[in-house]
């Protein structure tokens, strides 16, 4: 009972959505495993995520993967059965501004690929955007990125919980541990320990752990340049709502906003970004009162008069070399696959890394998307995915 096919370590939003794609996947025959050290997801990054998808990235292959996510999205209840919710995307979009030549010049280049690819993004100038949405200051402004077509909020959290729930039924098996050690026999790898002393087999094995990821790579000694870092939500209120959806919008301080029902919500990265601890979920107080609301005052008058109503932290997976997922088996150690570093982008990409790591893992290839320009290589042979298009 405790040899298994696959195992995959790590049961959030991505480690369960191969679960669920390797599982409906007619071709596989065998026994899948999620262990996961929290089942609560209490501290997971999926339970801390602002939930958006977006089409504007700067690569094909982002491109691509955000496309399909949206696809899977709007026709959730064809995947999932009739059962399911319909959870349609609200598309007030992101909206990039630009205050130098420089970063305009980067957001006309996405934009051709963009809409190359079938992407809705379109470049407005100063004045489209005032006239679009008055309530915005754009002295500093050159010209701003928008995309109302598939890009906005989506709910994240139904489709984490169809995930688990569809692979179980599936007959993937769940199991509360956490994976202390990895067995190697030259370069295959048989298996996995549990903190309780277990000994589970495994033909085929999948880090899927997030911002632990290095830790379970270095199990099975393995790298991969993975590393938990704080990224800060702040929910508030404002004594003057807007008359519209504010759009995500990425101002050039750092700090993005957006419509949050009938509140708004704001987030950015600190000043100062180390590496932290998995359990450090600290505060930076100062933060809202030194560097967001002044932003959120100083681009939207209206937001002048605010009132803070939540705060949390959650942690980026962020992969230090290009802020790219690392997609797909090692190298050398063939059957230990990596599902890591999505560096903030994990919850709008699952559907598509789930889709593209069930057919390498049952088919040996990837076959819809080509996911391999995410592959482990370029970590080995320390060459950058550059994508231009991070938040």
């Amino acid at each position: 009972m405790n040899t298994y096919d696959i195992v995959i370590i790590g049961g959030a939003m991505v480690g369960s959505s191969i679960a669920y794609w390797t599982s409906r996947d007619p071709a596989f025959k065998g026994r899948i495993a999620v262990i996961e050290r929290d089942p609560t997801y209490e501290f997971a990054s999926t339970t801390h995520t602002n939930s958006c998808i977006r089409q504007q990235f700067g690569t094909r292959i982002n491109i691509q993967i955000s496309q399909f996510g949206a696809e899977f999205i709007n026709n959730f209840k064809r995947y999932m059965g009739g059962d399911a919710p319909d959870l349609p995307i609200q598309n007030y979009g992101y909206m990039y501004l630009a205050d130098t030549p420089e970063f305009a010049s980067v957001l006309r280049d996405n934009q051709q690929v963009q809409t190359d690819m079938g992407a809705g993004t379109r470049i407005m100038s100063r004045d489209e955007i005032a006239a679009a949405y008055p309530f915005y200051n754009l002295d500093d402004v050159i010209c701003g990125s928008h995309n109302t077509l598939n890009e906005g909020y989506f709910d994240g959290g139904t489709i984490f919980d169809w995930f688990r729930k569809k692979a179980r039924a599936q007959g993937v098996e769940y199991i509360k541990g956490e994976v202390t050690g990895i067995t190697r026999s030259g370069d295959t790898v048989t298996g996995v320990t549990l903190s309780d002393g277990t000994g589970i087999s495994a033909a085929k094995v999948v880090n899927a752990s997030g911002p632990r990821a290095n830790v379970t790579a270095q199990m099975a000694g393995l790298h991969v340049p993975v590393e938990a870092r704080r990224r800060y939500t702040f929910i508030f209120d404002a004594a003057k709502p807007l008359d519209r959806d504010l759009p995500l919008t990425i101002d050039p301080s750092g700090v993005h906003m957006r419509s949050d029902g009938r509140y708004y919500l704001a987030g950015c990265p600190p000043d100062d970004d180390p590496a932290v601890e998995f359990d450090d979920f600290a505060i930076d107080h100062g933060l809202w009162e030194n560097k967001v609301w002044p932003v959120l005052a100083t681009r939207v008058p209206a937001f002048e008069q605010i009132k803070l109503i939540n705060t949390w932290v959650g942690h980026y997976a962020y992969n230090t070399l290009d802020q790219n997922a690392i997609v797909g088996a090692h190298p050398e150690v063939a059957n230990f696959y990596f599902a890591n570093g999505f560096s903030g982008h994990g919850l709008q990409q699952s559907p598509a890394i789930g889709r593209g790591m069930a057919e390498l893992l049952v088919h040996g290839a990837f076959q819809t998307l080509d996911l391999a320009p995410l592959g482990y290589e370029r970590i080995a042979s320390n060459t950058p995915f550059v994508e231009r298009a991070v938040i």
